[in-house]
């Protein structure tokens, strides 16, 4: 409310109710009403403030900044335009589109500005335009604050019983399933950001098993705020918590280059920086495991020596660990953060490190109730949520909101002025200009309707001239009848040798290369595939959808190759060990069963569709 150039609010409980905006955007609640709307426009990269009707009478009492005063009118004034017959005076602090203070008489309320105060002032003389402002809002009566108001310890209390509940229903999950038979044995993690909800789930987890050592875990993507590092690192320290970091260090920025840019719907960072170094996770419980079951064989054989060996301990053995778990994860992912997070379960396994189990307590709680926690367990909390920002996670994501990048661009200048080095360099190889890094389109590889509409407002130009991708794939001929029969699809093929290839394609079907005709034969079930050495590559089949589905696999794993970051999760979700990573990188064996899980993990894969996103439209489909 600077803007209006005065603090109206003082020692007061202030709440941010995020809603739907175009970036950071809240309703300010104060004393149980919205003083007005807090928003981060895009097209000004800065902030606005919208007073309410409410908002605009208690700030009338108190500024003449941003001040229209109206004559007195029969009219109805309410969303109407007025013209500068009905204006007494205009402040001289007014710009062009700015939320302006409007009295007329007893009403009272606010507006929009069409003009410039200069221009009112220079012009009055010579002729207004029809339009000065637009009423929003204007009534008669008057709002005022309460004059004694609750303190935080206050709002604490009132919400005690809830914060109790919602505590108590965390940790008889977390038991629940921590101490489940198969459970009792494995070990736990606390997923531990250093945000806001993290920090609650580890808090509710040494309440929860005091009797039971656990870790809390820190996956570093090198990407992390300073100040949330310290955080996490001290806060384990003081809490007496045992505390493992994993990073994933220059991951990255090695990675970078050859994809760009992450986007909202392009995140491939998340599985090279987070998934990799998670995996590590999943090798130490089944090295728990193998001792677990060298104990048991131990035991058997000592029982056998005694001849005690029976077959309900057998049966025992084999239920203590069902469906491959290893390791347990207490994590603070909230059903209301998204609508991708709406459905989840009290527990889920992770779907790239099959052999975790994750536990999500905090999965009923809102993040008011999340923050009183905190203030009523009077936890120390990361000290960027107090330096405007909403998200405490890498800093460059492209989740996070414009509002927060201008921050970056303050607390950590150099940081900052990196990330943008390399957007600009990207940006002039794809033919874009500079204002389409500074508004923030390159996170997106397809713009939202907001950000087409801002695209167009600017002038500013959203389609790259030059394609970013080294690995091209220009399909020919489309699919086509066969003349033996069958159908078939024709593409040209950059950036990959045939030799090169034959590995990868050994995950699709029996492969057989001839160095001597240049051309590698992959065959299977749905037909085969001919990749010669000039770059050409046919499909065929004997159904279209057999030969459709046959060339978007093989252009899959093409894809996978030449994009591979040697990050090694396939490795680890191979059910028969067929994949290794050796220093040229992935290696597949010919004991690979073709089964699809390490294609299912691959970011490369995930993200297919975006990386070739006119495929189907070049199929003819």
């Amino acid at each position: 409310m600077s803007n209006f150039g005065c603090e109206p609010l003082g020692k007061r409980i202030v709440l941010l109710n995020k809603i739907p905006g175009e970036d950071k955007t809240d309703e300010v609640l104060v004393d149980g009403f919205v003083f007005g709307i807090l928003r981060f426009e895009l097209a000004k990269l800065d902030y606005t403030f919208e007073p309410s009707l409410a908002g605009a009478q208690i700030l009338l009492e108190q500024t003449e900044k941003k001040r229209v005063c109206l004559g007195k009118t029969k009219k109805h004034l309410n969303g109407k335009n007025i013209g500068p017959e009905l204006i007494n005076s205009f402040s001289s602090d007014i710009k062009k589109g700015d939320y302006v203070l409007v009295s007329a008489g007893r009403l009272k309320g606010y507006g929009v500005s069409y003009i410039e105060a200069l221009d009112f002032g220079s012009k009055k003389e010579l002729g207004l335009p029809e339009k000065i402002l637009r009423i929003r809002k204007i009534e008669s009566g008057k709002s005022t604050l309460a004059s004694k108001t609750p303190d935080l310890q206050a709002c604490i209390e009132a919400n005690r019983k809830q914060l109790q509940t919602l505590g108590k229903n965390a940790i008889n999950t977390i038991r629940g399933i921590a101490n489940q038979k198969e459970h009792r044995k494995l070990p736990v993690y606390v997923s531990f950001s250093g945000g806001k909800d993290s920090l609650v789930a580890l808090d509710l987890t040494k309440a929860a098993l005091k009797q039971r050592k656990f870790k809390a875990f820190f996956l570093n993507t090198g990407l992390e705020f300073p100040e949330t590092l310290d955080f996490a690192r001290k806060f384990c320290r003081k809490s007496e918590v045992s505390y493992e970091e994993k990073d994933a260090g220059g991951a990255f920025w090695a990675n970078v280059e050859k994809f760009g840019p992450p986007a909202k719907d392009f995140r491939w960072c998340c599985k090279v920086c987070k998934l990799a170094s998670a995996g590590n996770f999943e090798e130490e419980g089944k090295e728990k495991d193998r001792d677990i079951k060298r104990g048991r064989e131990e035991e058997k054989e000592r029982n056998k020596e005694k001849g005690k060996e029976g077959k309900n301990s057998n049966i025992r053995h084999k239920n203590e660990n069902p469906n491959g778990i290893s390791y347990l994860t207490i994590d603070g992912k909230r059903k209301h953060e998204s609508f991708s997070r709406a459905g989840i379960a009290a527990s889920e396994k992770n779907p790239f490190v099959p052999s975790q189990l994750n536990i999500f307590p905090l999965r009923d709680w809102r993040a008011l109730e999340v923050w009183l926690y905190i203030h009523w367990r009077k936890l120390p909390y990361n000290p960027l949520y107090d330096q405007g920002f909403e998200r405490v996670g890498c800093w460059l994501c492209p989740a996070a909101l414009a509002a927060e990048y201008e921050r970056v661009k303050v607390l950590h200048p150099a940081m900052y002025a990196k990330w943008n080095t390399f957007l600009l360099k990207w940006a002039k190889k794809q033919g874009l200009s500079d204002k389409f890094i500074e508004y923030g389109f390159w996170r997106w590889k397809e713009l939202p309707p907001k950000m087409l509409k801002l695209a167009k407002e600017l002038g500013i130009n959203v389609r790259p001239e030059v394609s970013e991708e080294e690995f091209e794939l220009e399909v020919t001929g489309g699919i086509s009848p066969c003349k033996a029969g069958g159908f078939s699809v024709e593409a040209g093929l950059k950036g990959i040798r045939v030799a090169e290839a034959t590995e990868f394609l050994n995950i699709v079907g029996k492969c057989i290369f001839s160095e001597e005709l240049g051309m590698l034969l992959v065959k299977t079930d749905k037909g085969t595939a001919k990749f010669f050495s000039n770059g050409n590559l046919l499909v065929s089949s004997e159904t279209k959808e057999k030969a459709l589905g046959l060339f978007r696999e093989i252009a899959k794993q093409l894809l996978r190759f030449s994009r591979c970051t040697s990050c090694g999760i396939c490795v680890k979700t191979c059910p028969v060990g067929a994949i290794s990573l050796e220093a040229q990188g992935v290696h597949i064996m010919d004991n690979c069963i073709r089964c699809g899980k390490c294609t299912e993990s691959c970011v490369v894969t995930k993200y297919f569709d975006k990386l070739l996103p006119n495929l189907d439209e070049k199929l003819q489909i």
